[in-house]
């Protein structure tokens, strides 16, 4: 095996192993809900707000370390996110005043942002024909840490914890996750490197410019699909930090470890799944496959609207399940809008890297800040008291989503499908300096 291609995979385990972990961290407050309450003294509605201000400052900062990894290189970033969150999660530990530990968990909740940088650095060292299915890997697996939070951390801080330094089990939780953070930042910056030849390194570099970002960010191409991803990760982040409290609230099951497990199920099928989501993507783009004729010729677009069609349907029927009384059956339910989640999602992030390969950072940047707005927003209108239940707000939610996905049916038909990586809604097009292998 040659030096690149073991570098290429080394990279690609790295950048795993850091984005599992930073998703672990960032959902690290969702099991330990209750005994927070309870000390705090919060309400429901503010927990829904706890749940939505963990994805408040995620949207800017994706865009900055989109970004800053493009100029920078993705080793010498996702060390630095790494480092300064363990050092606000270890201080979070300590806080005794709400308002403190509010700001602190704020700053935590930050470690989302190494997404952006995960995808950049994959996207350096793969080819095209491999990378719906590489960053699949990475991002299935990295965000399969949410549900790694949800099952290891209530059983290794139980609700009975006496440690060394905290009696409160949510406490010591944040402070050793802070510690192991650190430390991942430390063996990201040893281990990492930027990209597979200095050619390479040097034609993303010098794409990193704010003219070159405002042109990308705003062509039909990166605005869709920054849209998609609203109502496919967006959702994902507003189901990983609301549906412990969902399973608890609306089923009365006060089992802590039990309802973590349940809200699992939904992790485990949004992370594990989105390399199918890739991987479909790749394959239905190598072969040439139609299978949404109306979309002829544009594969990797078919395939992506197939998966936000899906992840509506499925969001009925969690409201569906939830009605019937049936905990298993939301369960299940929620296990279906986790799958449908990881296939969009690894479809949507097989499309940036393919259609802006010198700018891959700086879209997947716009692509996933904007992204996260829907898990600020969605917790809202699932912990909402103006629906008479907390079943309701899912198919509410679906409704919301069908704007836009008929505005990325609009932007899939094939006359501007072929040229949404060039033409936009802001500034002069250009058809020199960037490319697609849609075309």
């Amino acid at each position: 095996m040659s030096l690149i291609r073991m570098t290429k995979w080394r990279t690609l385990v790295l950048a795993t192993i850091g984005f599992n972990f930073s998703f672990l961290i960032w959902f690290s407050f969702a099991p330990f809900t209750g005994p927070m309450a309870e000390e705090f003294g919060l309400s429901l509605a503010e927990i829904g707000i706890l749940a939505s201000a963990a994805i408040w400052l995620a949207p800017f900062g994706r865009i900055l370390t989109g970004w800053l990894s493009d100029k920078y290189g993705a080793p010498t970033v996702f060390a630095i996110v790494l480092a300064y969150v363990g050092v606000f999660s270890m201080a979070s530990a300590f806080a005794q005043n709400y308002t403190v530990f509010f700001i602190e968990r704020l700053i935590v909740a930050t470690a989302g942002i190494t997404f952006v940088i995960g995808i950049q650095h994959v996207s350096e060292w793969f080819e095209e024909e491999e990378l719906g299915t590489a960053e699949g890997i990475y991002a299935g697996i990295g965000n399969a840490g949410a549900a790694g939070g949800a099952l290891i951390l209530p059983q290794v801080f139980p609700t009975n914890w006496s440690g060394p330094l905290f009696n409160a089990n949510w406490r010591a939780a944040f402070f050793y996750t802070g510690i192991i953070s650190i430390g991942l930042a430390v063996a990201y910056y040893v281990l990492g490197e930027a990209a597979k030849s200095e050619a390479k390194r040097q034609a993303t570099e010098e794409s990193a410019n704010f003219e070159d970002w405002v042109y990308t960010a705003t062509r039909y191409g990166t605005v869709v699909l920054a849209l998609a991803y609203i109502m496919s990760f967006g959702l994902e982040l507003s189901m990983n930090g609301w549906l412990a409290t969902y399973y608890r609230e609306a089923f009365d099951t006060s089992n802590l470890v039990l309802a973590s497990t349940f809200a699992a199920t939904f992790s485990v099928a949004a992370g594990l799944l989105r390399p199918i989501g890739g991987y479909v993507s790749d394959r239905l783009a190598r072969q040439e496959r139609d299978i949404l004729p109306v979309f002829g010729g544009h594969y990797r677009e078919q395939w992506t609207f197939v998966c936000l069609c899906f992840i509506m349907v499925t969001m009925v029927v969690m409201t569906l399940a939830g009605t019937s009384g049936e905990v298993l059956l939301a369960v299940g339910a929620g296990f279906l809008v986790g799958m449908s989640c990881a296939f969009a999602e690894g479809a949507i992030f097989a499309q940036v890297p393919a259609m802006f390969p010198n700018s891959s950072g700086a879209v997947a940047g716009v692509v996933g800040g904007v992204g996260t707005v829907g898990g600020i927003l969605y917790p809202l209108v699932y912990s909402s008291t103006l629906f008479g239940n907390l079943h309701v707000g899912y198919a509410v939610v679906a409704v919301s989503m069908v704007p836009i996905v008929l505005l990325n049916a609009w932007v899939y038909r094939p006359e501007i499908a072929r040229r949404a990586h060039l033409d936009g809604f802001v500034g002069r097009n250009r058809d020199a300096g960037v490319s697609a292998s849609d075309d």
